[in-house]
């Protein structure tokens, strides 16, 4: 018995290290719960960004679905003028919207909550003025297009059908500013419903404006514009009147004007960051037409983007998250959160990527099959599909790495590293490949899985050479002009 009780006393004498221990797991067990709430903030806002950007991009597809019913020229037309839309208008207007997701983000972040409205009106302001010289292009896109080298008769459909499409780069602009401005505050679903409600809309729009009004195929470019102000109107009414916006949307202001130097300062590397991108994986299907087999090599280079933009839609919306997550926690000053936030976007993408590419390999010999019914066609699209599922995997981690400097206000850096990944390494491979080892239109692509692994690598360094608590500051600067307090705590 009084062995017993001596044993409980020197038992007694220990409690020091079960309180280290306790003190321990009580951490890991806080850190657990961040990391589980984080995942479930990244999903929350996932899920309607990501519909929003599959919803977005139907819109295009509907109308050349439409328009290809009434011909083969006039569904040449539409597609040429559709790829030269997105990459002389749509593609800038995102880059330089895309400043918004630094500058609204971190205000929200600080809780400067009025200059969110400040920073859409600036963006609104600067869009808008830019959609007037890139409509003059527009309205000029046949001779453009004759003029790269392009048939005459496709140029000149695709020229009546861009003109068509004016109005809707300035209802673009609109809607981009809106998007931004309610995405960093993380209010999502508004614009997954209002983009909802313009797809079922466009069906009809489409329906009616291509067969029933005479226009024909210009039926489909003035659907696409009615539908662009249908979404962008019901947004900035759902900002005026929405009591969740009361905070942040104050009414105009003068003030809106003062800042445009520095909102061009980060815009136009936004611009110049996505545009590279994307430039570099269109002109892949023009060089696919010097190829030997030029039908062949165009048409499935053309099927292999339409996949694979099909797919990116998923990393794309948590380059959204991830960006809005950043620049919220920075604006706060809370950097130990923003890297724990990229560190959960980059586990899901990787995740994401894996799933997406075991399903692209195990569905190879059959998804040509969507869009031919020719053998030769099926089994290069078979083969193209493998080379996809590499891409999309290394295309979503550059995405969310790429979500990361826009929320931290990097867009300069950023573009210098998709200058030097796309144009003097993905490409001069790609044509060596395909022009000089005569790998055709596999060549091309994998030029640009080098410039995507490039990318991904490059961005990833400046990720693991980042001081947080300079971003912090300079978050600070951006939103206010003075240092804001460190809060190095997770919970």
């Amino acid at each position: 018995m009084n062995m017993d009780m001596e044993e409980e006393q020197r038992e007694s004498l220990l409690p020091s290290n079960t309180g280290v221990n306790t003190t321990h797991l009580r951490k890991d067990l806080n850190k657990d719960d961040d990391i589980v709430a984080e995942v479930k903030q990244q999903l929350k806002l996932a899920g309607p960004l990501i519909c929003v950007n599959l919803l977005t991009y139907s819109l295009q597809v509907i109308s050349v679905m439409f328009v290809g019913h009434l011909g083969e020229l006039s569904l040449a037309g539409a597609s040429m003028a559709t790829s030269f839309a997105s990459v002389t208008g749509f593609s800038l207007l995102i880059g330089m919207g895309s400043a918004l997701e630094t500058f609204c983000g971190q205000s929200y972040g600080a809780k400067q909550y009025h200059m969110l409205g400040v920073h859409m009106q600036r963006g609104m302001i600067v869009l808008l003025a830019v959609s007037i010289p890139l409509a003059i292009i527009w309205f000029n896109a046949g001779q453009i297009l004759l003029f790269l080298g392009q048939d005459p008769e496709i140029s000149a459909e695709a020229g009546r059908y861009a003109r068509f499409m004016i109005p809707s780069i300035f209802a673009y602009a609109v809607t981009q500013c809106h998007t931004k401005f309610l995405q960093t505050q993380n209010n999502v679903v508004p614009m997954m419903i209002t983009t909802g409600m313009t797809t079922l809309l466009h069906l009809f729009i489409c329906w009616f404006m291509v067969f029933k009004s005479g226009l024909g195929n210009r039926g489909a470019a003035m659907a696409n514009a009615i539908s662009y102000w249908i979404n962008a109107l019901s947004l900035v009414l759902y900002v005026r009147i929405s009591p969740l916006c009361k905070h942040t949307w104050t009414g105009f202001s003068m003030e809106a004007f003062h800042g445009i130097p520095k909102f061009l300062k980060l815009s136009i590397p936004s611009a110049v960051m996505l545009t590279l991108e994307i430039w570099s994986f269109e002109m892949m299907v023009l060089l696919s037409g010097f190829l030997p087999n030029p039908k062949l090599e165009t048409s499935v280079l053309s099927i292999s983007l339409n996949t694979c933009s099909l797919v990116y839609m998923v990393p794309l919306g948590l380059s959204g998250v991830i960006s809005t997550r950043i620049s919220n926690e920075l604006g706060a000053g809370r950097p130990q959160i923003a890297r724990l936030a990229l560190c959960v976007a980059l586990c899901m993408v990787v995740t994401e990527g894996t799933l997406v590419g075991a399903v692209l390999i195990l569905g190879h010999r059959i998804w040509g099959y969507c869009y031919s019914r020719e053998a030769e066609v099926v089994k290069y699209v078979g083969q193209m599909l493998i080379l996809i599922s590499i891409s999309q995997f290394f295309d979503g981690i550059q995405s969310v790495l790429s979500g990361s400097v826009r929320g931290s206000g990097r867009q300069k850096i950023g573009a210098f590293a998709n200058l030097a990944a796309y144009y003097l390494m993905g490409i001069p491979v790609a044509l060596l490949l395909a022009f000089v080892f005569h790998i055709g239109g596999k060549g091309l692509w994998i030029g640009i899985i080098v410039a995507l692994i490039m990318q991904a690598l490059s961005l990833a360094i400046l990720t693991i050479c980042t001081d947080w608590e300079k971003e912090v500051n300079n978050a600070s600067d951006r939103v206010h002009g003075t240092k804001v307090a460190i809060n190095n705590e997770l919970s």
